[in-house]
């Protein structure tokens, strides 16, 4: 059981957190609520302390305590701000200076006021001291209409918690992973390019997964667009040749993840200017990138555990799948059916099954965060086994 302190602060979205208090509680952790005066404006601190089931003046200073994790739900604009500069004008915002261990943030604001540069650069500074943060997500909006800045839901938001509070007695402590993520960009011509819908969720959740076990990771960005983990260091590859060049080139790790949605082909001749628009047809020529997970599968690296991704469609997707793992040579192929609108990409859940030499295991429908610790548990089987290098 870990002790785990929320913070509750004024977004309409404040309901939802009864829902993570109740979830928490459920899992057996004790929970110390923190509710702010604009969070009391949509929900009663007695019900949060009700759910908690905690007598409200069990300490006189209980956001001085000490705790296993803190979690912000939902995080506004406005705390937000609070927390990148330091200011403390709250119980929320005076715990965040006073507690020592990891801090989960669930943001939930407009969507411009998300998009505006001071919200982003004030994120990115939580981000750099090590401040997790788990959505938004797109969605319906309190003022209407749809857009990112939803806040991500409760059961995502404890599976975090979850990860955050895991076990740390990892096959991967001390271990050297590389994780690639999001959608590899092929120019067309100066603006325009060929790519896919990939945001990088999937790879960002793997990268914080293995640094969670204590691995010290490496994460290979392509065109990311979600928050990189804090404390990871990111190297940019915007194209498929950029990914392959920096994947090789980190190959022998003791854990490649390849997670990025690599493209498969390329325009045979990008144009270095703008192609103006003039109403005619416009054909390209498509040629075949170098494939990055062959080639790490023909790498020479004693002991290393290869994972590839396939992302599939269609009633043969699985096939394909097993196909895959063989072919290039992986040790552990992650399938999921991207042909789903619940799962997949630019979704905060996946389902996917996991496809090695010792078998398959079907990983329910569940937030990415819960996945990837599903990956990792498998990774970790594979070294327990001395790699179970797939034949082919």
């Amino acid at each position: 059981m870990a002790r785990v302190l929320v913070g509750v602060t004024g977004g309409i979205a404040a309901y939802k957190a009864c829902e993570l208090v109740r979830l928490l509680v459920r899992a057996g952790h004790e929970v110390i609520p923190l509710v702010t005066p604009g969070a009391e404006r949509f929900v009663r601190a007695e019900t949060f302390n009700a759910l908690a089931r905690r007598n409200p003046e069990t300490s006189l200073y209980p956001h001085l305590e000490r705790v296993d994790l803190y979690v912000i739900s939902p995080l506004t604009a406005n705390t937000l701000a609070k927390l990148a500069h330091g200011l403390a004008d709250n119980l929320v915002t005076e715990a965040a200076l006073a507690h020592d261990g990891p801090l989960l943030v669930a943001p939930a604001t407009n969507t411009r006021m998300w998009r505006h540069p001071a919200t982003q650069a004030n994120l990115e500074l939580i981000v750099a001291r090590g401040v997790k943060v788990v959505g938004p997500s797109e969605g319906d909006l309190a003022e209407g209409g749809q857009g990112l800045g939803r806040m991500a839901e409760p059961e995502e938001i404890f599976a975090r918690c979850q990860a955050l509070l895991g076990p740390s007695n990892s096959l991967l402590q001390g271990r050297r992973v590389v994780v690639t993520a999001g959608a590899t960009r092929e120019p067309i011509d100066a603006v325009r390019f060929v790519g896919n819908r990939s945001s990088g969720r999937m790879g960002v959740a793997l990268a914080e997964e293995a640094r969670r076990r204590g691995a010290e990771v490496t994460l290979i960005g392509s065109n990311l667009a979600v928050a990189p983990p804090g404390g990871v260091p990111v190297v940019h590859a915007s194209t498929a040749a950029d990914l392959r060049r920096e994947t090789l080139a980190l190959g022998d790790a003791d854990v490649v993840v390849m997670a990025a949605a690599v493209g498969d082909y390329r325009p045979s001749e990008p144009r270095g200017d703008k192609r103006p628009k003039d109403g005619e047809v416009w054909r390209i020529d498509l040629q075949p990138n170098d494939d990055v997970l062959s080639a790490l599968g023909r790498q020479s690296a004693n002991g290393r555990i290869l994972v590839g991704f396939a992302a599939e469609t269609g009633e043969d997707g699985l096939a394909r799948a097993r196909t895959k793992r063989t072919g290039k040579n992986a040790d552990l192929v992650v399938y999921n059916d991207v042909a789903r609108k619940d799962i997949g990409f630019e979704s905060p859940d996946n389902e996917v099954v996991l496809i090695s030499e010792a078998g398959e295991r079907k990983v329910e429908k569940a937030p990415k965060a819960r996945i990837a610790a599903e990956i990792f548990d498998e990774v970790e089987r594979l070294m327990e086994t001395d790699g179970g290098r797939a034949s082919g």
